[in-house]
């Protein structure tokens, strides 16, 4: 898409220049809006696995197994296409490798034309990554162990005018290849109901079932943050981020198909004292399959000895694609009796009526436990935030929804509500917590005005946090022009280590033209966060003359500076 851009003959005298600062200063200018830019058509993304492993065709007869592949696309636009799109399919390169069926998604037609080709077509795509079809496929009568050919994929769009859009898909190509070996994890039989401190063995095993030998597996081992593995492998890779431990481990020789290997000592899985709600996934692949993680530059390899599978007997084989990679994987999900102390703070300040203030209100964790929904992904809580009375919200921070002074649902999210709900992330570490901004305008000063502060459920019908033990400190005030008329101080204030959201991807969001140290004529002692910005229309002039004023006098020396070079 070609942008206009006008262009500006620069300003020969530093005199004009600072003209032009004043100017800017005195108010804002009326400039002639360029003509729109034309929309450039949407490009498509076709997708899907870079290679599918078959089964061998059955000789003996009987239902042929069958494999999987999702045929994608991603709409980058945010909203859905609608117009009529074609998706062609070049079989010729697996004519006798493959035999190839469809199972299309909602709103999509297919049709083969012989072995050589196929045609889907549609007319919607919904924004983001969706599937468009199912490639069913089945060895070939005839095909060998090994054969391989590709799946290519081509698109084409028309528009509202049943034009054809230029370049609306970028093609896709996908590997089919006959055989290869079937890792399958076992599933270790857990105590699912620790307490903290309770160590396990998991003596992880896994067999090939498929119709080759393995060469190499890589262990993945991926554990929550109220679990833990004290062994450290030096062939492993470790990557920790704030909710998952992942362990990669290149584990050397060859696998043979038909049998079942076990580590030579079994790992230790242990529930740390900040376990509540945990899971442990484990899976197994070949060597060399295995995608390189975004997050592999920042791993630490282990100091420990060597992870090994037993036995290990055969020669290397070639490299191949599992046959069902479904069963590759095994998790096991852990419920801890521990508990969480989930502590609501609040703030304070002081205001003339008309001035700005920022209220900091939020939680933090406690402990000893970490609360993380890393199953469902919902929010783990909720701050339920009462405005204090004679105060109107002039910001809320991006995920709170306003809703009646009752809780209720509110149509009207333009206007400031008596109320906000503000969701926690899905999960909080221990030491964590929610950090929000607020910004308050004093409509009228009130002595002691306030508000109040809730940590809660998610919910509005889930008002307690079973988790939780200390139900007394979940509520916390905000309070305006409390100490002049010696009102009520406000809740405990955030902790000083990293502040209530530290190291739990908090969410924070300041007040446009607010700032963090307190103006003349007010306090703020809850987290040191409450200031106001004032409101006289001529403080606000003289700040931008100064500064205006100042942008001038900095172009002038600059074009001085260039005179004299």
């Amino acid at each position: 898409m070609t942008r206009f851009s006008p262009r500006t003959a620069p300003l020969r005298r530093a005199g004009g220049l600072a003209a032009t600062a004043l100017l800017l200063a005195a108010g804002p200018l009326t400039v002639a809006a360029a003509a729109p830019a034309r929309a450039a058509d949407p490009v498509f993304t076709l997708g899907g696995p870079a290679e599918t492993a078959l089964h061998p065709y059955a000789e003996g007869g009987g239902a042929p197994k069958r494999s999987t592949a999702g045929i994608t696309v991603t709409n980058p636009a945010d909203e859905g296409y609608e117009g009529e799109f074609t998706l062609t399919f070049d079989l010729t390169g697996v004519a006798g490798i493959a035999d190839v069926t469809f199972d299309p998604g909602p709103g999509v037609e297919c049709a083969t034309k012989g072995t050589r080709s196929a045609v889907c077509t549609g007319d919607t795509l919904a924004p983001g990554l969706s599937t468009v079809t199912g490639l069913l496929l089945g060895a070939a009568k005839g095909s060998e162990q090994g054969a391989s050919g590709t799946i290519r994929v081509t698109g084409e769009a028309r528009g509202a005018t049943s034009t054809p859009l230029a370049a609306p898909f970028t093609p896709f190509t996908t590997r089919v290849t006959v055989g290869g070996p079937d890792l399958v994890m076992r599933k270790l039989p857990f105590d699912h109901e620790p307490t903290p401190g309770q160590k396990q063995q998991a003596p992880i095993t896994f067999a090939n079932r498929g119709s080759r030998d393995a060469d190499g597996v890589v262990l993945t081992l991926r554990y929550s943050r109220g679990l833990d593995i004290p062994q450290r492998y030096s062939n492993c890779a470790y990557t920790t981020d704030e909710t998952w431990t992942t362990a990669r481990c290149s584990v050397e020789g060859a696998f043979e198909a038909g049998a079942t290997y076990t580590l030579a000592a079994p790992l230790t899985l242990e529930a740390t004292t900040r376990a509540y709600r945990d899971l442990f996934v484990y899976g197994i692949q070949e060597a060399g399959t295995v995608s390189r993680a975004a997050s592999a530059a920042r791993s630490e390899r282990g100091s420990g000895a060597v992870l090994r599978a037993v036995p290990l007997t055969k020669a290397l084989a070639a490299r191949g694609v599992d046959l069902e990679p479904g069963d590759n994987e095994q998790e096991a999900e852990f419920r801890t009796a521990n508990t969480a102390d989930f502590v609501a703070y609040g703030d304070e300040a002081s205001g003339a009526a008309g001035a700005t203030v920022t209220a900091r209100v939020g939680f933090h964790n406690d402990g000893p436990a970490w609360i993380g929904r890393i199953r469902s992904g919902g929010s783990v809580a909720a701050v339920d935030f009462t405005v204090p009375q004679g105060a109107t919200v002039t910001s809320a921070p991006k995920g709170c929804r306003g809703v009646t002074a009752e809780g209720a649902y509110r149509e009207d999210r333009k206007t400031s509500a008596p109320r906000y709900l503000c969701p926690a992330p899905t999960a909080v570490r221990d030491g964590g917590g929610l950090d929000l901004s607020f910004g308050l305008r004093i409509d009228k000063a009130l002595t002691g005005a306030a508000g109040r502060v809730t940590v809660r459920g998610p919910g509005l019908q889930e008002a307690g946090l079973p988790f939780d033990p200390k139900p007394g400190n979940n509520t916390a005030r905000v309070v305006l022009n409390g100490q002049s008329g010696g009102g009520p101080s406000p809740s405990p204030a955030p902790p000083a280590k990293g502040g209530p959201g530290a190291g739990s991807g908090k969410t924070s969001s300041a007040a446009p033209g607010t700032s963090g140290t307190g103006a003349p004529g007010t306090t703020g002692r809850g987290g040191g966060s409450l200031a106001s910005t004032g409101s006289p229309a001529a403080l606000t002039a003289s700040v931008t003359a100064i500064a205006a004023l100042t942008t001038g006098l900095a172009l002038f020396a600059a074009a001085r500076r260039r005179r004299k070079a």
